[in-house]
């Protein structure tokens, strides 16, 4: 683990009383920068000695603290010292880093389409299907020329981070997810280029999504039970909610559980209790990594393996779990689960790939904190988490079917 050490100069502060009602009021409003870089110096030092992943970013800490260091005497607002921080973490190209908080100029954590670098370009590889209510334009395969009116290449390359590579494939294609999913208070218009060369305009937030009102649905169809969860594993009623359903179709011939709307995360308490409602004795599901290193001492490995328990009436049959770029977090650990398990085949494409396990700090002088990936997550088989490919890997080639559920369903009636 890297150590990063921030020498602090002295501050010499000379406090001058304003006499008047409004000239105090002022002051109170002031941004206080001196606080700021206390807790740039925090958060870095946090990074340094924390993040699970701050070797495998190639990131110059260095270079962070230079160059935010600098931008402080500009920050004017509240909002500006909220962009502060958030770009501060953009710069480790990591969905699972973030502050929990956001303001109107901030950038939305995903969007309904995903772009994967092919040949160098932006293509769209994946639409959030089983979430958008109707889109009629086949968008899979084309290309992004322009954002907002603007050449995506001239966009990215103004994205407001300063020390990762945005030429590394893996970061540009971050970013330009990331300028995709837009700011909150600003139009989301894209311009593509279908594979027939017709040049067709997309408003990205004239896109309906799905209006889930519980916490899962469920149906039959053909002896088949399917269960979605509405980017619910983060609350814990989910658990009774479950086993209600299951208890509903313990009697059906195979069941496919849609991890697919998990966008949100959750957490371990929701996963272990779904994931023991299929198990007949004890199985790991993950293991977990971390290293520490105290006062200087020497770095020491320690590792763990997270077990799920069986509880109440097993489902017996088999079971299929769908996955795509819009299963998140704790919605990734329970399709690794279930297979790690033995109790499920995983079907889709790569999921939102959001790395490791979280903690939340909050800054000393800020209202709000910030989330960092503490420890390494993975497959008992040793692959990290969001390294995984799913076993019956779906590329999506259109709108017009589920593909995925489609799979899903002839695994369950045909066993291939």
């Amino acid at each position: 683990m890297q150590t990063f050490i921030i020498k602090k100069s002295n501050f010499f502060f000379t406090i001058i009383f304003f006499i008047g009602f409004s000239n105090l009021q002022a002051q109170e409003k002031k941004i206080d920068h001196s606080k700021i870089k206390k807790d740039l110096y925090q958060i870095l030092n946090d990074i340094s000695q924390y993040y699970a992943y701050v070797n495998d970013k190639n990131i110059d800490l260095n270079c962070l603290l230079n160059y935010y260091e600098a931008q402080i005497p500009k920050i004017k607002t509240e909002e500006e010292t909220v962009l502060f921080f958030e770009y501060l973490l953009d710069e480790f190209y990591d969905s699972h880093v973030m502050l929990n908080t956001n303001r109107n100029s901030s950038y939305r954590l995903n969007s309904p389409i995903y772009f994967s670098l092919k040949n160098g370009k932006p293509i769209i590889s994946n639409i959030w299907q089983s979430q958008i209510e109707d889109l009629e334009q086949q968008l899979i395969g084309t290309e992004l020329l322009k954002f907002n009116g603007n050449d995506i290449n001239e966009v990215i390359a103004e994205f407001p981070t300063h020390c990762n590579d945005k030429n590394d494939p893996e970061v540009k294609e971050w970013i330009i997810n990331k300028i995709v999913a837009g700011r909150y208070n600003e139009p989301r218009l894209l311009t593509l280029k279908r594979e027939d060369k017709k040049i067709i305009e997309l408003d990205l937030d004239e896109i309906k999504l799905k209006n889930n009102t519980g916490l899962l649905s469920a149906k039959v169809e053909n002896g088949i039970g399917i269960i979605r969860l509405n980017n619910s594993l983060g609350n814990n009623d989910l658990v009774s909610e479950f086993d209600a359903m299951l208890d509903t179709l313990l009697d059906t011939k195979g069941l496919i559980l849609d991890l697919r709307n998990t966008v949100g995360g959750g957490n371990s308490y929701v996963a272990r209790g779904i994931m023991g409602r299929f198990v007949n004795e004890k199985k790991p599901y993950q293991t977990h990594q971390v290293f520490e290193k105290y006062d200087g001492s020497s770095l020491v490995e320690r590792s763990w393996v997270e077990y799920v328990s069986p509880r109440n009436k097993i489902y017996q049959k088999p079971v299929v779990v769908l996955v795509g770029r819009w299963t998140g977090s704790m919605g990734e650990g329970m399709a690794v689960g279930f297979e790690g398990m033995g109790r499920g085949e995983i079907v889709g494409s790569e999921m939102q790939r959001l790395a490791g396990e979280m903690t939340g700090t909050s800054f000393k002088h800020q209202t709000y904190g910030y989330r960092l990936s503490i420890a390494k997550l993975y497959h008992v088989n040793g692959t990290l988490r969001e390294k995984y490919i799913p076993t019956n890997y779906i590329a999506q080639t259109t709108t017009k079917k589920d593909e995925v559920l489609e799979k899903g369903i002839e695994l369950l009636t045909t066993g291939n």
